[in-house]
Protein backbone atom coordinates (compact mmCIF):
# COMPACT_ATOMS: atom_id res chain seq x y z
CA UNK A 1 0.00 0.00 0.00
CA UNK A 2 1.55 3.60 -0.93
CA UNK A 3 2.17 5.65 1.37
CA UNK A 4 -0.10 8.93 1.82
CA UNK A 5 1.20 12.15 1.92
CA UNK A 6 0.61 12.89 5.52
CA UNK A 7 2.65 10.05 5.84
CA UNK A 8 5.85 10.93 3.93
CA UNK A 9 5.15 14.46 5.90
CA UNK A 10 5.59 12.40 9.25
CA UNK A 11 8.45 11.07 7.68
CA UNK A 12 10.63 13.69 6.72
CA UNK A 13 9.53 15.64 9.90
CA UNK A 14 10.92 12.83 12.22
CA UNK A 15 14.01 12.25 10.21
CA UNK A 16 14.26 16.03 10.31
CA UNK A 17 13.80 15.76 14.80
CA UNK A 18 16.08 12.91 14.52
CA UNK A 19 18.92 14.72 13.08
CA UNK A 20 18.48 18.17 15.28
CA UNK A 21 18.64 15.24 18.66
CA UNK A 22 21.47 13.69 17.80
CA UNK A 23 23.42 17.54 17.27
CA UNK A 24 24.38 19.36 20.92
CA UNK A 25 21.82 22.06 20.89
CA UNK A 26 21.68 25.76 22.85
CA UNK A 27 19.54 25.43 25.82
CA UNK A 28 17.99 28.23 23.68
CA UNK A 29 17.03 26.09 21.11
CA UNK A 30 12.83 25.45 20.55
CA UNK A 31 12.97 23.98 17.20
CA UNK A 32 12.69 20.71 18.17
CA UNK A 33 10.26 20.91 20.74
CA UNK A 34 7.98 22.51 18.14
CA UNK A 35 8.71 19.89 15.71
CA UNK A 36 7.80 17.15 18.11
CA UNK A 37 4.24 18.88 18.69
CA UNK A 38 3.62 18.88 14.89
CA UNK A 39 4.75 15.06 15.34
CA UNK A 40 2.00 14.28 17.94
CA UNK A 41 -0.63 15.79 15.28
CA UNK A 42 0.24 14.20 12.30
CA UNK A 43 0.43 10.82 14.01
CA UNK A 44 -3.33 11.47 15.58
CA UNK A 45 -4.33 12.94 12.13
CA UNK A 46 -2.64 9.86 10.39
CA UNK A 47 -4.43 7.27 12.71
CA UNK A 48 -7.70 9.07 11.87
CA UNK A 49 -7.49 8.65 8.37
CA UNK A 50 -9.14 5.37 6.80
CA UNK A 51 -5.82 4.24 4.52
CA UNK A 52 -3.96 4.35 7.80
CA UNK A 53 -0.64 2.33 7.92
CA UNK A 54 -0.63 -1.08 9.50
CA UNK A 55 -0.51 -1.15 13.33
CA UNK A 56 3.24 -2.66 13.21
CA UNK A 57 4.28 0.98 11.63
CA UNK A 58 1.66 3.46 13.24
CA UNK A 59 3.59 1.76 16.51
CA UNK A 60 6.77 1.87 15.52
CA UNK A 61 5.95 5.97 14.50
CA UNK A 62 4.41 6.02 17.93
CA UNK A 63 7.59 4.59 19.89
CA UNK A 64 9.86 7.17 17.94
CA UNK A 65 7.64 10.19 18.69
CA UNK A 66 7.10 9.30 22.32
CA UNK A 67 11.62 8.78 22.42
CA UNK A 68 11.77 11.92 21.04
CA UNK A 69 9.16 13.43 23.73
CA UNK A 70 10.58 11.72 26.47
CA UNK A 71 14.13 12.95 25.37
CA UNK A 72 13.21 16.77 25.62
CA UNK A 73 11.86 16.42 29.42
CA UNK A 74 14.60 14.91 30.01
CA UNK A 75 16.99 17.55 29.30
CA UNK A 76 14.54 19.52 31.02
CA UNK A 77 15.85 18.00 34.68
CA UNK A 78 18.16 19.51 36.74
CA UNK A 79 20.85 17.18 37.59
CA UNK A 80 22.44 15.31 35.43
CA UNK A 81 21.92 12.11 37.68
CA UNK A 82 18.15 12.51 36.84
CA UNK A 83 18.66 12.94 33.20
CA UNK A 84 20.61 9.83 32.90
CA UNK A 85 18.13 7.69 34.96
CA UNK A 86 15.41 9.06 32.90
CA UNK A 87 17.65 7.92 30.20
CA UNK A 88 17.51 4.76 30.79
CA UNK A 89 13.75 4.65 30.38
CA UNK A 90 13.81 6.07 27.00
CA UNK A 91 13.15 3.28 24.15
CA UNK A 92 14.59 4.20 20.83
CA UNK A 93 12.96 2.91 17.82
CA UNK A 94 13.88 -0.62 16.19
CA UNK A 95 13.66 -0.05 12.33
CA UNK A 96 15.01 3.20 10.40
CA UNK A 97 12.88 5.32 9.58
CA UNK A 98 14.40 6.35 5.86
CA UNK A 99 15.99 3.89 3.90
CA UNK A 100 19.44 5.34 3.89
CA UNK A 101 19.67 4.60 7.57
CA UNK A 102 21.34 1.20 8.44
CA UNK A 103 20.90 1.60 11.96
CA UNK A 104 17.54 3.31 13.81
CA UNK A 105 18.48 7.14 14.32
CA UNK A 106 16.78 6.97 17.80
CA UNK A 107 19.40 4.17 18.99
CA UNK A 108 22.23 6.18 17.49
CA UNK A 109 20.72 9.49 19.99
CA UNK A 110 20.12 7.34 22.71
CA UNK A 111 23.86 5.89 23.27
CA UNK A 112 24.92 9.53 22.37
CA UNK A 113 22.72 11.23 24.81
CA UNK A 114 24.12 8.27 27.67
CA UNK A 115 27.07 9.40 26.83
CA UNK A 116 26.86 12.58 27.30
CA UNK A 117 24.91 12.13 30.71
CA UNK A 118 27.77 9.93 31.84
CA UNK A 119 30.94 12.30 30.93
CA UNK A 120 28.79 14.84 32.84
CA UNK A 121 27.96 12.82 35.94
CA UNK A 122 31.97 11.95 35.80
CA UNK A 123 32.73 15.38 35.49
CA UNK A 124 30.58 16.58 38.65
CA UNK A 125 32.01 13.50 40.54
CA UNK A 126 35.89 14.69 39.27
CA UNK A 127 35.13 18.13 40.54
CA UNK A 128 33.44 17.17 44.11
CA UNK A 129 36.27 14.57 44.69
CA UNK A 130 38.98 17.62 43.89
CA UNK A 131 36.75 20.03 46.18
CA UNK A 132 36.48 17.76 48.99
CA UNK A 133 40.14 16.75 48.70
CA UNK A 134 41.16 20.82 48.45
CA UNK A 135 39.29 21.48 51.45
CA UNK A 136 40.71 18.53 53.65
CA UNK A 137 44.21 19.92 53.01
CA UNK A 138 43.27 23.44 54.23
CA UNK A 139 41.87 22.31 57.43
CA UNK A 140 45.07 20.23 58.07
CA UNK A 141 47.00 23.82 56.73
CA UNK A 142 48.81 22.28 53.81
CA UNK A 143 49.67 24.02 50.76
CA UNK A 144 47.30 24.07 47.79
CA UNK A 145 49.23 23.18 45.09
CA UNK A 146 49.77 19.84 45.92
CA UNK A 147 46.00 18.66 45.84
CA UNK A 148 45.45 20.82 42.87
CA UNK A 149 48.22 18.94 40.81
CA UNK A 150 46.97 15.43 42.44
CA UNK A 151 43.47 16.07 41.00
CA UNK A 152 44.66 16.58 37.17
CA UNK A 153 44.61 12.84 36.53
CA UNK A 154 46.57 11.10 38.83
CA UNK A 155 45.74 7.00 39.32
CA UNK A 156 44.21 7.62 43.02
CA UNK A 157 41.72 10.28 41.76
CA UNK A 158 40.40 8.30 39.01
CA UNK A 159 40.01 5.49 40.85
CA UNK A 160 38.48 7.43 43.79
CA UNK A 161 35.99 8.99 41.49
CA UNK A 162 35.10 5.89 39.38
CA UNK A 163 34.21 4.41 43.22
CA UNK A 164 32.28 7.32 43.49
CA UNK A 165 30.73 6.40 40.05
CA UNK A 166 30.19 2.76 41.24
CA UNK A 167 28.48 4.27 44.34
CA UNK A 168 26.03 6.35 42.52
CA UNK A 169 25.07 3.28 40.44
CA UNK A 170 24.86 0.97 42.86
CA UNK A 171 22.60 3.82 44.95
CA UNK A 172 19.95 3.62 41.83
CA UNK A 173 20.06 0.15 41.70
CA UNK A 174 19.43 -0.12 45.15
CA UNK A 175 16.51 2.59 44.28
CA UNK A 176 15.07 0.72 41.73
CA UNK A 177 15.55 -2.87 43.57
CA UNK A 178 13.45 -1.09 46.51
CA UNK A 179 10.83 -0.19 43.94
CA UNK A 180 11.01 -3.55 42.91
CA UNK A 181 10.08 -4.80 46.24
CA UNK A 182 7.45 -2.07 47.01
CA UNK A 183 5.70 -3.46 43.60
CA UNK A 184 5.96 -6.83 44.11
CA UNK A 185 4.53 -6.21 47.79
CA UNK A 186 1.50 -4.10 46.15
CA UNK A 187 0.98 -6.60 43.92
CA UNK A 188 0.91 -9.01 46.74
CA UNK A 189 -1.81 -7.37 48.47
CA UNK A 190 -3.85 -6.52 45.69
CA UNK A 191 -3.78 -10.35 45.25
CA UNK A 192 -4.46 -11.14 48.69
CA UNK A 193 -7.51 -8.49 48.63
CA UNK A 194 -8.31 -9.95 45.14
CA UNK A 195 -8.86 -13.54 46.95
CA UNK A 196 -10.84 -11.79 49.69
CA UNK A 197 -13.33 -10.35 47.72
CA UNK A 198 -13.48 -13.55 45.45
CA UNK A 199 -13.91 -15.73 48.85
CA UNK A 200 -16.96 -12.60 49.91
CA UNK A 201 -18.79 -12.97 46.52
CA UNK A 202 -18.50 -16.71 46.75
CA UNK A 203 -19.98 -16.83 50.07
CA UNK A 204 -22.85 -14.16 48.89
CA UNK A 205 -23.24 -16.36 45.62
CA UNK A 206 -23.78 -19.43 47.75
CA UNK A 207 -26.26 -17.79 49.99
CA UNK A 208 -27.80 -16.32 47.16
CA UNK A 209 -28.72 -19.69 45.86
CA UNK A 210 -29.73 -21.17 49.23
CA UNK A 211 -32.43 -18.45 49.06
CA UNK A 212 -33.62 -19.01 45.17
CA UNK A 213 -34.28 -23.19 46.23
CA UNK A 214 -35.65 -21.78 49.67
CA UNK A 215 -38.06 -19.72 47.56
CA UNK A 216 -38.79 -22.72 45.25
CA UNK A 217 -39.90 -25.13 47.86
CA UNK A 218 -41.90 -22.33 49.54
CA UNK A 219 -43.45 -21.79 46.07
CA UNK A 220 -44.14 -25.44 45.57
CA UNK A 221 -45.53 -25.80 48.95
CA UNK A 222 -47.81 -22.73 48.54
CA UNK A 223 -49.07 -23.92 45.02
CA UNK A 224 -50.22 -27.41 47.03
CA UNK A 225 -51.72 -25.57 49.27
CA UNK A 226 -53.63 -23.20 47.20
CA UNK A 227 -54.84 -26.07 45.11
CA UNK A 228 -56.04 -28.25 47.95
CA UNK A 229 -57.95 -25.15 49.40
CA UNK A 230 -59.70 -24.77 45.57
CA UNK A 231 -60.57 -28.48 46.16
CA UNK A 232 -62.03 -27.74 49.49
CA UNK A 233 -64.18 -25.12 47.97
CA UNK A 234 -65.71 -27.09 45.10
CA UNK A 235 -66.52 -29.86 47.88
CA UNK A 236 -67.88 -27.65 49.86
CA UNK A 237 -70.04 -25.95 47.05
CA UNK A 238 -71.17 -29.51 46.02
CA UNK A 239 -72.48 -30.32 49.41
CA UNK A 240 -74.17 -27.19 49.52
CA UNK A 241 -75.61 -27.63 46.23
CA UNK A 242 -77.15 -31.16 47.50
CA UNK A 243 -78.72 -29.79 50.66
CA UNK A 244 -80.51 -27.24 48.39
CA UNK A 245 -81.91 -30.05 46.36
CA UNK A 246 -82.57 -31.97 48.92
CA UNK A 247 -84.40 -29.47 50.77
CA UNK A 248 -86.26 -28.43 47.61
CA UNK A 249 -87.67 -32.16 46.79
CA UNK A 250 -88.54 -32.15 50.05
CA UNK A 251 -90.76 -28.89 49.92
CA UNK A 252 -92.39 -30.37 46.72
CA UNK A 253 -93.42 -33.84 47.82
CA UNK A 254 -94.83 -32.18 51.61
CA UNK A 255 -97.27 -30.18 49.24
CA UNK A 256 -97.98 -32.33 47.39
CA UNK A 257 -99.19 -34.42 50.40
CA UNK A 258 -101.13 -31.68 52.21
CA UNK A 259 -102.76 -31.09 48.92
CA UNK A 260 -104.19 -34.82 48.50
CA UNK A 261 -105.02 -34.87 52.31
CA UNK A 262 -106.83 -31.84 52.70
CA UNK A 263 -109.14 -31.46 49.92
CA UNK A 264 -110.30 -28.02 48.41
CA UNK A 265 -113.38 -26.56 50.76
CA UNK A 266 -116.58 -26.40 48.28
Amino acid sequence: MAATRLELNLIRLLSRCEALAAERRDPEEWRLEKYVAALEDMLRELKKQSGKPAPELLNEYSRKVDFLKGLLEAEKLSSSTEKALANQFLAPGRTPTTTKERTPATKTVHLQTKARCTGKMRSELLGTVCFGAAASLLLVQIPICFPLCSCRGLAPDEKQSAVELDAVLQHHQDMQEKLAEEMLSLARSLKNTTLAAQNVIKQDNQTLSHSLRMADQNFEKLKDESDRLEQHAKKSVNWLLWIMLVVVCFIFISMILFIRIFPKLR
